[in-house]
């Protein structure tokens, strides 16, 4: 399989709309740090600091790896570095001297480092960038959005081969490490980036009747119990039986891009009640994707969403169970999994053509979690699928 090098081109485009953002903010540069901004960027992740100025080259400082980065960058100024207080002078090595308003990531920065930086640039006042960030990754280039759709291929797959081991009295965590191993085989780095603080995830979810109903710390409407109380989340020990609900909800990685989806299986039947649920998620997702054009504000998928599922008699089990309910329909994904557009009340930012993002209508009941969860790109013409997995109940 070829690395994923991203082109001059590309990286120049994202850079050069990044810095009429900055001039737009006044700001003098940026330092960028988090490695999935430092790859949308560069093209490396290697321990670096990158200095993007409002007008000028990029300026990579690489503490580990500068031999890596240098092969794997297409940036012109990368340079070594031994510690970040060297920046302000290698900075002004490149003319780039005494900047005045400098960005951070301050949406995940530590405070420490905050303090750092504070330090390393005494005179220069800084703000948060973040918000420009994830505004200008929101929009996804033709390249972007083909891996995005590469990597629910490499889902698609996994997916499928499901029937081939999945059978009565497997455990969930054995499940899980099949259906892992379909995706590592095709390519899965096995690094599902997040940005949200304490929000961590591998790979996925598999859960099994009752074991849906188990909520967890992670922001999503499905929990599980996992294998240990450290990490209480996905597939647990419990043994997989008949005619239960078997739920499949597993991220895939191509090159750096993620893809989000969820399918639900069953050894024998599924009752009415479940059946029925699993129709009306379908219904929901529908009706969100007709009312979608492009400059749709973020929130209305889900207030129709929400108001159609109440009306259907799901008040308490839409998108997790009463008090343990989340408040989202969806949510973008690219880089990280946590992108914008976030499908929820209150974000009245427009959806707009390259904006990639992952529709999850599910409900959860004591007996299980059951709905439906697919990738999609926003187009001129409306949202699109990029998911290829037949969206259906697969019975043994």
């Amino acid at each position: 399989m070829d690395m994923d090098f991203i082109s001059k081109s590309e990286i120049e485009t994202r850079t050069a709309i990044f810095q009429e953002r900055l001039k737009k903010q006044e700001l003098d540069g940026s330092v960028i740090l988090l490695n999935s901004d430092m790859f949308y960027f560069t093209g490396t992740v290697q321990n670096s600091y990158l200095y993007i100025p409002a007008s000028g080259d990029p300026v990579l400082m690489v503490k580990k790896g500068l031999r890596c980065a240098q092969e794997e960058s297409t940036l012109e100024k990368i340079v070594p570095i031994k510690h970040p207080k060297q920046i302000p002078d290698i900075l002004a090595a490149f003319n780039y001297t005494n900047p005045k308003k400098i960005g951070l990531e301050l949406d995940v920065l530590p405070f420490n480092l905050y303090q750092t930086y504070k330090n390393i640039f005494p005179n220069a006042e800084l703000s948060d960038i973040s918000p420009i960030i994830k505004e200008i990754r929101g929009i996804k280039s033709p390249y972007e959005v083909e891996l995005i759709r590469n990597a629910l291929g490499m889902s698609d797959k996994a997916f499928l081969a499901v029937p081939s081991y999945l059978r009565e009295g497997i455990s969930e965590i054995e499940l899980a490490a099949l259906f892992e191993a379909e995706l590592r085989k095709r390519g899965y780095s096995g690094c599902c980036k997040m940005r949200a603080f304490n929000q961590e995830l591998f790979y996925g979810n598999v859960c099994s009747g009752n074991s849906g109903f188990n909520p967890s710390f992670f922001d999503g409407p499905v929990g599980g119990t996992g294998v240990s109380l450290s990490c209480p989340q996905g597939a647990g020990w419990k043994k997989i039986k008949r005619d239960e609900i078997v739920y499949i909800d597993y991220t895939s990685v191509m090159k750096g891009y993620v893809g989000d989806q969820a399918r639900i299986f069953c050894i024998g039947e599924l009752t009415p009640p479940m059946m029925k649920a699993f129709d009306d998620a379908l219904l929901i997702q529908s009706e969100i994707l007709k009312m979608i054009k492009p400059g749709t504000p973020a929130e209305e998928p889900y207030l129709l969403a929400l108001k159609m599922a109440e009306e259907m008699g799901y008040k308490d089990n839409f998108m997790g169970y009463k008090e343990d309910q989340v408040k989202f329909v969806g949510h973008g994904i690219g880089l990280e999994l946590d992108e914008w557009p976030i499908l929820a009340k209150g974000f009245k930012n427009p959806i707009l053509p390259g904006m990639t993002f992952a529709l999850e209508p599910k409900f959860v009941f004591p007996e299980g979690a059951i709905g439906t969860e697919n990738s999609f790109v926003m187009t001129e013409e409306g949202p699109k699928y990029l998911s290829i997995t037949p969206d259906v109940i697969t019975y043994l």
